[in-house]
């Protein structure tokens, strides 16, 4: 992703009250009106697709320093070997302003139904947004924190079109779900590729069922962690001048069918931020365009 660089310091304000004011109310909404069960990964996909005729919908937060990035995603299963998502990305910086960055739309396809063991997807997602998103949905290239010091209103100029793929590689080994992520990336205005990795493993704490309802059952709760980062670009392949990052990660699937996720996750070098923070909550709703008889 082509980064603007800052001409400035860092700004380490943290009074994000009135810029982030607008993000809270939906942030309500989804945990109030919205009902979601994958693998809990926040970079890193897995090959589990969203069931033909489901809608899936999610509002994940990111608070990294003195920034808030929210994104909404709606996530449709359009066959059993197809699933789409559209994205609204916005991002509120303290002390500057909050406003909407862009959207993507997402299509993933799986060649080969079935548990193999390796179970491969096809990913392509097509971007419109501007230099001010900081939603860090993956890490490619050179980019680094310092990018994301560059004032909104500077930032907010710099229209991207970006064209982003991926190659999913899925495997379940007794009861771990094990998935690496491939990712190239080219901005359309003759910008080289780049190039990142995201890496992740999971599974629930329990597999058998209680009967009954159960909110605070071990089978509700998944862990798993997720590494990611940039690799360069084509032109300059390689570690250096990237940044990295590792994170835990702790899913709860409450009975009336919301998931909530969340996530801290740390810098693996000077280049990354130190610390991220991100919570998610989704709810899944059934067949969503059938039929009423």
């Amino acid at each position: 992703m082509r980064r603007l660089r800052s001409r400035s310091g860092p700004c380490y304000s943290l009074d994000l009250q009135l810029s982030c004011n607008w993000f809270f109310p939906l942030l309500l909404l989804s945990a109030t009106a919205l009902p979601a069960a994958e693998a809990p990964y926040y970079v890193t996909y897995s090959a589990q697709m969203e069931e033909p005729g489901n809608l899936e919908v999610s509002f994940d937060q990111l608070a990294g320093g003195n920034f808030l990035s929210s994104i909404l995603e709606l996530e449709y299963g359009v066959k059993t070997w197809w699933t789409t998502e559209f994205y609204l990305d916005g991002q509120a910086t303290g002390g500057q302003s909050a406003l909407f960055t862009g959207w993507r739309i997402e299509n993933r396809f799986r060649p080969w139904m079935g548990e193999h063991r390796i179970n491969p997807v096809l990913y392509v997602e097509f971007e419109d947004i501007n230099g001010a998103e900081k939603s860090l949905k993956e890490v490619v290239g050179h980019d680094v924190a310092d990018d994301q010091l560059v004032p909104n209103d500077e930032a907010r100029r710099d229209h991207q079109r970006e064209l982003e793929t991926k190659l999913i590689l899925s495997s379940n080994v007794r009861g771990w779900d094990i998935s690496a992520n491939l990712i190239a990336e080219k901005n359309l205005a003759a910008e080289p590729w780049e190039f990142g990795y995201a890496f992740g493993a999971s599974r629930p704490l329990a597999f058998a069922a209680t009967p009954g309802p159960c909110t605070f059952c071990r089978e509700n709760f998944s862990v798993g962690a997720e590494v990611f980062g940039g690799i360069g670009t084509w032109r300059q392949f390689g570690l250096p001048g990237t940044s990295h990052y590792l994170g835990p990660i702790l899913a709860w699937q409450l009975p009336s069918g919301a998931q909530l996720m969340v996530s801290p996750a740390f810098g693996l070098n000077g280049n990354s931020h130190a610390f991220l923070l991100r919570f998610t909550v989704s709810y899944e709703i059934g067949q969503v365009f059938r039929r009423r008889s």
